[in-house]
C-alpha cells in the first residue's frame, strides 16, 4: 500500500489495520525500508485514531 492509496477519514477497522501493520512487518522481515516506514506510520496514526473511535462508540 502506497501512502497516497490511504483517504482520511478511512473506516477500515483498528482489526483490519492491526493485522495490516504486522503483515507489513512480517513482509519487511523486521527492518523497514524508508517507503515501508511512511506506509506503517500512516498505518499507526489510522489504527489509533480507529481505536478512539472503537472505544468512544463501546462507551
Amino acid at each position: 500500500m502506497s501512502p497516497e492509496s490511504m483517504s482520511p477519514g478511512s473506516t477500515r477497522s483498528a482489526e483490519d489495520l492491526n493485522e495490516r501493520i504486522r503483515a507489513l512487518w512480517m513482509r519487511a522481515g523486521g527492518s523497514l525500508s524508508a517507503e515501508e516506514r511512511a506506509e506503517y506510520e500512516l498505518l499507526v496514526v489510522e489504527w489509533a485514531a480507529a481505536i478512539r473511535g472503537e472505544v468512544i462508540e463501546a462507551a
